[in-house]
């Protein structure tokens, strides 16, 4: 009787083991996929950055720009091309005005920043064997005095020692010559791509669902929406971040050159550039300029806290004033999680690229989970509960 009443070889919480061991296996698996993934693009980027660097940019570009070239079309009634010319006129412009005015004292103060660096390294050397003398002497226990006194000699002359080694081998100058022209090469083809892109009539929405028609409507329609999604907020982000950059450098530059600190101008257009990539310039500023402000002649904390009093007030002009207004709330990211991106899409895609495009990315995917969340997670659960509407 017991036998028949067995409705299988495994009892009722064995096959709730089994399902839960299968799970777990499945979930390691979708794990391992998703890694192998990235380590493909990981090395696919990092082998064909060269290629895709400069196409990238003239894709972003070109999607900036595009309005610029609409506004010539529909205002001034030029024709397609003609309003391409007529924003190329404009750029030459306003890259020779920026190159007649800003370069020089940012290249004089690059020089000056190089030239002090030997003593800023010495004076912060002599600093932490002055206020930290116990720290000073484990190390040189550790390490031994002589190997302490040559790490210290790198440090001090490790801007020299550079240029040194970078004169010094000149059989490789042709090889050298040779990857700089590639590299040259592969981005003077920008403007180019750009034109192209900027002439270029094509719906790429109806495009894209013309090349998905194996596909059934709802799936096509999902995909295209998620496509489209994605180019909104690369548009959105890029646009936005782009303006926010500049401002913010003409915001630091200014605030950090009245305060009297050294190589101002130049810190604050660099820092502030580099915060296109949200946080980025202003994680990097604050390990740069602090120690700059406290060893410089007539430094200390008192120009620290006045560094300190302008990096706080530029991210809060940023944050709440600048990034409201020009770019709203398009990717709905706070900042914890727009900090953990640009490190992790870095990581991924090994360098710069994965972090310019670390919000996008995210957003998208955001996106992505929202829809899916909404729409075809029901269906395994709750099946007749899903709901068709797209995410906000």
């Amino acid at each position: 009787m017991a036998e028949e009443k067995r409705e299988g070889f495994f009892s009722e919480s064995q096959h709730k083991v089994i399902a839960a061991g299968l799970t777990v296996l499945a979930l390691v698996v979708l794990l391992g996929a998703i890694y192998g993934l990235f380590l493909l693009l990981q090395i696919f980027v990092g082998t064909f950055s060269d290629v895709l660097m400069p196409l990238a940019i003239a894709g972003v570009l070109a999607m900036l720009l595009r309005p610029v070239v609409g506004l010539f079309e529909d205002k001034l009634k030029f024709g397609r091309v003609t309003s391409i010319i007529a924003l190329y006129v404009l750029i030459v412009l306003f890259v020779a005005g920026f190159l007649w005015m800003a370069l020089p004292p940012l290249i004089d103060q690059a020089v000056q920043l190089i030239k002090a660096f030997p003593k800023i390294s010495q004076d912060a050397s002599a600093y932490l064997q002055d206020r930290f003398p116990s720290l000073v002497e484990t190390i040189k226990q550790q390490i031994g005095q002589a190997k302490y006194d040559e790490y210290m000699n790198d440090l001090a002359g490790s801007v020299k020692n550079f240029l040194a080694a970078s004169m010094s081998s000149l059989g490789k100058a042709a090889e050298r010559i040779l990857a700089l022209f590639g590299t040259v090469a592969a981005y003077a083809v920008i403007p180019v791509y750009l034109f192209f892109l900027l002439d270029s009539h094509r719906n790429y929405g109806t495009d894209l669902k013309k090349e998905l028609s194996f596909l059934g409507k709802e799936w096509r329609e999902d995909i295209v929406f998620l496509a489209q999604q994605f180019v909104d907020i690369l548009v959105a982000f890029f646009r936005g971040q782009i303006v926010i950059g500049m401002i913010l450098a003409v915001f630091l530059a200014t605030g950090f050159s009245l305060i009297g600190l050294q190589f101002g101008l130049l810190l604050g257009v660099i820092i502030g550039l580099l915060n296109i990539v949200p946080y980025l310039g202003t994680i990097i500023g604050v390990t740069v300029v602090l120690p700059l402000a406290y060893f410089q002649e007539g430094g200390g904390f008192g120009l620290i806290g006045l560094c300190v009093a302008v990096f706080v007030a530029g991210q809060l002009f940023s944050d709440y004033f600048l990034t409201p207004r020009i770019m709203g709330k398009q990717t709905g990211m706070n900042p914890m999680l727009i900090i953990f991106s640009i490190f992790f899409w870095g990581t991924a895609l090994g360098g710069i690229l994965g972090m310019i495009l670390a919000i996008p990315l995210t957003a998208f995917f955001l996106v992505f989970w929202r829809l899916a969340k909404q729409k075809y997670l029901p269906r395994l659960t709750m099946p007749g509960q899903e709901t068709t509407e797209k995410p906000a």
